[in-house]
């Protein structure tokens, strides 16, 4: 049986918020470890049938980045949910809404600059 491992150090400051998160594959083509602002990891409790999540990010994750960071994880979670159930429709729905939620995200982001 093979295996693979993922590594993550999370480095806090004095009051416990995240300063920098590293992150390390085993299975990776990076050789070096890598830096990260913010990551959500979710698994999965067959036992509860419920989601038992990590999301954290560090204080100099800018809310732009935020905006940027949710959409991509919603358009990669919208195709995963296609290759894992093969629904299509469901999978574009995720995607349309994804793509609403960013284009209000920008919206505002306009609106508190002005």
């Amino acid at each position: 049986m093979e295996k693979s491992t993922i590594t993550i150090d999370v480095i806090l400051d004095p009051n416990k918020i995240p300063e920098q998160i590293n992150w390390q594959a085993s299975d990776s083509t990076a050789e070096m470890i890598q830096r990260s602002k913010a990551m959500c990891l979710a698994f999965w409790d067959g036992a509860d049938k419920s989601a038992l999540r990590i999301d954290l990010w560090t204080k100099d994750m800018m809310v732009d980045e935020m905006g940027d960071f949710f959409y991509q994880m919603m358009m990669t979670m919208a195709d995963t949910f296609k290759r894992a159930t093969k629904n299509t429709v469901l999978s574009e729905e995720m995607k349309s809404f994804a793509k609403d939620f960013y284009n209000k995200f920008r919206e505002d982001m306009i609106k508190d600059q002005s």
